[in-house]
């Protein structure tokens, strides 16, 4: 079952209940200064979850782009992209648990016939304002003996506190601003199997493993938010006027469920650009999983980003994208890539099916990309000429064009090479240079703090934590 089939069983499915297809919102938010991206399938339906009628009605379903550069950190294990479909459907007021849960868990275990032994549940254990979500554990109950499963707490269905088992745009009830609605959550997880001894081979195997685990050995395919909150200025939640249901199911991972493939990027959505990416450098994925990954993964998201008319650029949404490209390239780079033609090309041909826009935009995305990455090319070598100029002994280190060992410079003209040629912290390393960390955060840091004044929350939303981006790209040394 392809991507794309699953996408269109998926929207027969909830328009067999009455559920109406709304439009893909552009990734780049048209009226919405307050965000970069389009960071959720509900972002652009917040106005009617807070009560405002939908002209199409109170069941919605969709398929959403989304962009969050928030993830940029865990690109590189076996899970995270920064680019995503996510597939939802909306109860403006409508339904609610006792539809939703059914509805999904038949999805997932008839439409998809996934294995109903392989899922796990979570629910919210409650708080001081909010009691724990015993309805649904009551519903999930009843769902898993229909399928002669004895889904007992803490063996098939998990409670977690708000910081797994809440969601709103900015996460637990103490990070929600004033208007922003949010509500208890119930999540569905797949599990991949002891026998792949996936949390023992991890990062986290000294840790003991669990539903919620970050080790890869079980993974979240949907999350049912149930809307019935709005954080008031004093600070407390209040019951909105209609509790609503905002389901989200990201299609990448729904993929892995499917074909039971613990490696997203081994998919069959995916495994074809990193086919491309061991053609031309002529190296294997099992030796060099990380750098592929965030190859393929920062290539994907420049493809949807610059689809859009987005440019590299040193500001806001252009700047995401010339990082994306730059940490592509170093990565790629590293593998002894020379071009990133047939990558882009892989992409595209994988996700024609599902986002035609990739096809019609093609020249233009590939223009884009190749032409930053041969100004960052230039950036590289013009660096390079000032660092030998100022200090001569480096030439003595030179092998042909390349350097060998390490030259320390100062922080100054570190910090340099990051404001006139756009090379981060770990880029000026790679390159051979090292300088003073501590000195360099600081001038960094002054330097952020008087660029961003004024700029209020603009990062929000579609880029929650940018600090993530304070260093620009880090090279993966594989």
């Amino acid at each position: 079952m392809t991507a794309g089939q699953i996408v269109k069983k998926y929207i027969e499915f909830f328009e067999k209940h009455e559920h109406k297809r709304i439009a893909n919102s552009p990734l780049v938010p048209q009226n919405d200064p307050t965000t970069l991206f389009t960071s959720s399938g509900m972002q652009p339906l917040v106005p009617y979850l807070l009560g405002e009628t939908h002209p199409l009605g109170t069941r919605l379903v969709n398929v959403q782009n989304v962009f969050r550069a928030v993830d940029i950190e865990e690109i590189g294990d076996n899970t995270h992209t920064t680019f995503f479909r996510m597939m939802g459907n909306w109860s403006l007021g409508d339904y609610f648990k006792k539809e939703q849960l059914p509805w999904v868990f038949a999805f997932l275990t008839k439409d998809l016939k996934i294995d109903p032994h392989k899922l796990y549940v979570t629910v919210f254990e409650g708080n001081n304002d909010v009691p724990k979500d015993t309805e649904s554990i009551t519903i999930w109950k009843e769902l898993f003996k229909k399928v002669g499963i004895d889904a007992k707490e803490d063996e098939r269905i998990f409670a977690y506190p708000a910081d797994k088992n809440w969601w709103s745009r900015s996460g637990p009830p103490d990070k929600m601003p004033a208007g922003e609605p949010g509500g208890p959550d119930s999540e569905i997880f797949y599990d991949f199997g002891a026998e792949l001894k996936i949390h023992e081979n991890s990062q986290y195997k000294n840790v003991k493993c669990h539903v919620n685990c970050s080790c890869g050995r079980y993974i979240e395919i949907t999350n049912s938010v149930f809307m019935q909150y709005r954080k008031e200025e004093d600070g407390t939640l209040t019951p909105l006027p209609k509790p609503n249901v905002d389901f989200g199911g990201g299609l990448e991972r729904l993929l892995l469920a499917v074909e039971n493939q613990p490696d997203i990027f081994q998919t069959s959505l995916l495994g074809p650009v990193i086919t491309a990416i061991e053609k031309q450098t002529d190296k294997s994925y099992q030796k060099n999983e990380t750098a592929m990954r965030i190859v393929t993964d920062h290539i994907l998201g420049s493809c949807f980003i610059s689809a859009e008319g987005v440019q590299p650029s040193n500001r806001e949404q252009g700047y995401i994208l010339r990082r994306l490209i730059r940490r592509a390239f170093d990565n790629f780079s590293h593998l002894n890539g020379k071009d990133l033609s047939a990558v882009i090309e892989a992409v595209v041909d994988q996700y024609k099916e599902t986002d035609p826009l990739l096809v019609e935009k093609f020249e233009h995305i590939k223009y884009t990309i190749l032409e930053e990455v041969k100004k960052y090319s230039t950036a590289l070598d013009k660096a390079k000429a000032y660092i030998i100029k100022k200090y001569p002994s480096v030439s003595s280190g030179l092998v042909g064009d390349e350097l060998m060992g390490v030259k320390e410079i100062t922080v100054d003209d570190a910090f340099y090479l990051y404001t006139s040629h756009g090379l981060s912290p770990t880029q000026i390393k790679s390159l051979g240079y090292t300088f003073d960390d501590k000195a360099f955060a600081e001038q960094m840091k002054a330097h952020k703090d008087l660029s961003r004044k004024g700029a209020g929350q603009k990062f929000k939303g579609g880029l929650a934590d940018h600090q993530l981006w304070r260093h620009g790209p880090q090279l993966h040394q594989s």
